[in-house]
């Protein structure tokens, strides 16, 4: 039997993790723990004004959650290592909270009977960090146990760094990921400790930083300190966009690395990488559960050089990506 998932936190990424769970008919998502009141969960769960009405039957009882008919416990406890996740069943947690994302809080959970914590962010000090499709070989249960899935924008840089670094030897490379505005930013100007992020997010364009190099330390290490990254967010609610200039050892030309990413989105990474040379927009990957979408009609390569933009949707694509992972720890799991 595959372990049970128990999720912390109910925000944007946790509430779409439960669809995508449930939307494969799993009755494996044992738990949830949420500081808001049951009808709340299950109200933003059912609504969504961006990925649009759930067709499925959801409704609170007493202290769970039904959804078609599967029940699942809810927790209401602020601290993690107070959560009695062993009794309810649950071996693996995914910690969407935002707020345990270094080793010793995410470690919390583990007092409470988990066996595995997994970070829907960044993480420092964890055991290992895993982007689908570029470095998930180097899991094993037993001596990783903590673990980062990453942040949106790493697991759609990631793959496209792999595919162009096989290919061609990447030497240098910068990003600028073009960043819907999420619910870090302030929709009024208020209080931030980064001052940009404290205006109105729904007003002006806004730069700010990304912690894309760092993940690229632990997920891509020998082009540590060749990627450099930064972020700038704009007034659209989802999917975002990477803008990615790389010089790299090989010469080639344009069609060739058209070529060469059209090839790995049909075969090895057709899980995770899509490629496209319609001309189209943000709005048209709303919902798309692919890391990155190269779009074709922006490659462009010279002199040593190859620029690109990729597509991604930055919930409904990273929420993939951690249910997949979620998905190999249970299988790794259950192996052992």
């Amino acid at each position: 039997m595959n372990p049970g998932i128990g999720i912390s936190g109910m925000g944007r990424i946790g509430r779409l993790l439960i669809r995508r769970l449930m939307a494969e008919h799993s009755t494996q998502l044992k738990a949830i723990n949420s500081m808001h009141p049951i009808e709340t969960i299950a109200h933003l769960l059912k609504y969504d004004s961006i990925h649009g009405t759930w067709d499925a039957a959801i409704w609170g009882k007493d202290d769970a959650l039904i959804i078609n008919g599967h029940s699942i416990q809810v927790i209401y406890e602020p601290d993690p290592s107070r959560i009695p996740w062993q009794a309810l069943g649950v071996e693996i947690v995914i910690d969407a909270t935002g707020k345990f994302n270094n080793r010793e809080s995410a470690e919390q959970h583990k007092a409470g009977g988990a066996l595995t914590v997994i970070i829907s962010a960044p993480g420092d000090r964890m055991d290992l960090t895993v982007v689908m499709g570029v470095n998930d070989h180097q899991y094993h249960p037993r001596k990783h146990t903590l673990l980062s899935a990453a942040s949106c924008t790493t697991n759609c840089l990631s793959p496209v760094l792999f595919i162009l670094d096989q290919a061609y030897g990447v030497e240098r490379g910068w990003m600028t990921t073009i960043h819907s505005f999420t619910s870090d930013q302030r929709h009024l100007d208020n209080p931030h400790k980064d001052l940009r992020r404290a205006r109105g997010c729904t007003q002006s364009i806004v730069p700010t930083s990304t912690g894309v190099g760092k993940s690229l330390i632990d997920v891509l290490p020998h082009l540590s300190g060749c990627v450099e990254g930064t972020s700038i967010r704009v007034p659209t609610q989802d999917v975002s966009l990477i803008d990615l200039t790389l010089r790299v050892s090989k010469e080639m030309t344009t069609e060739d690395v058209q070529g060469v990413l059209r090839e790995a989105a049909r075969g090895a990474f057709s899980a995770y990488v899509d490629y496209t040379e319609e001309p189209l927009v943000s709005a048209d990957f709303i919902g798309n559960d692919k890391s990155a979408v190269i779009d074709g009609l922006t490659v462009s390569a010279s002199d040593g050089f190859i620029k690109l933009m990729a597509w991604y949707d930055n919930e409904w694509g990273y929420a993939s990506r951690v249910i997949d992972l979620t998905h190999l720890v249970q299988e790794r799991m259950s192996e052992a």
